[in-house]
């Protein structure tokens, strides 16, 4: 608001400024933020049951032809290292160590935000609240869209050398707990408390690791698709499970609403479609 007066006498003077700073008080305001909310891309992930897979736990040639998937098998392994409280994934942060078949080890460090009822807005604007904004580049900016969830995360991405390490190999949870304690990024070092994510992640432990196939492709929209088979140990200690996760990248809201319903939609309709979300990370975080 603007406050225009004529030439006034002293004691009028005061009591504009008087007004003013009473209006400035009861003003309704508005948080600041550094910079504007981050933009993300986005990935649709639906999950398949068992029987998308053949004899051979790969996707059936049926699965292949309905999404587009024509590549061969590609094995990764990876961990997820936290305590054995889980203190990381309290606090919303994940942090793994993966090897692709041929490549340098990959260290993720993500921290995952809420969506509340599709409102991916209100997700990105406590994000910047919390320092992951437009400006800050170390971090790209997800929506994980699942069969009845949306996930927000930040990741930042490191990488050691795999020299010694042949194929998927992975290193003893000491070691690569030491290469990702020597790498661990400023925010989730800092989190909440100085030093806290630091002392967290050195208390922390391998989750693993695990081997998982994927098959890439293109579906739609979408020139990123992908179906991952994943064994982990049952929830009772013994045996295998097989998850299997659709995906499909795109950086468009409305692409990936498209893939979204469609995915689902052919996925059932075969009967195939797992109706709920299998949440990897914690899947992995729990069992091993």
């Amino acid at each position: 608001m603007t406050f225009t007066s004529r030439a006034a006498r002293p004691a009028a003077a005061g009591t504009a400024v008087a007004l003013a700073a009473a209006v400035a008080l009861l003003a309704p305001t508005t948080p600041a933020y550094a910079a504007a909310n981050a933009v993300p891309t986005y990935e649709v992930k639906i999950n398949l049951t068992a029987s998308a897979l053949d004899s051979a736990h790969a996707p059936s040639t049926a699965v292949k032809s309905a999404f587009g998937i024509t590549g061969s098998a590609k094995a990764r392994s990876y961990s997820y290292y936290d305590t054995d409280g889980l203190d990381l994934d309290a606090a919303g942060w994940s942090v793994r160590l993966r090897h692709k078949s041929g490549s340098s080890f990959e260290e993720t460090y993500k921290k995952r935000f809420p969506v509340t009822n599709g409102d991916v807005d209100a997700a990105l604007t406590a994000a910047n609240a919390a320092g992951f904004d437009s400006g800050d580049t170390n971090y790209e900016a997800e929506i994980d869209w699942g069969y009845a969830k949306q996930t927000l995360s930040f990741s930042n991405e490191k990488s050691h050398s795999a020299s010694g390490y042949s194929g998927t190999s992975m290193p003893t949870s000491t070691t690569g707990r030491s290469w990702l304690v020597n790498d661990i990024p400023g925010k989730l070092e800092d989190w909440g408390t100085a030093d806290w994510g630091r002392n967290t992640l050195q208390l922390s432990r391998a989750h693993g690791p695990v081997t998982a196939k994927v098959y890439g492709g293109a579906w739609g929209p979408s020139d990123d698709a992908s179906i991952e088979v994943l064994p982990v140990v049952g929830a009772d200690g013994t045996g295998t499970e097989y998850v299997v996760e659709l995906s499909f990248k795109t950086d468009s809201y409305a692409d990936a609403a498209d893939l979204h319903e469609d995915a689902i939609a052919v996925a059932e309709a075969n009967g195939w479609l797992h109706h709920g979300d299998i949440l990897k990370t914690r899947l992995i975080l729990d069992r091993y």
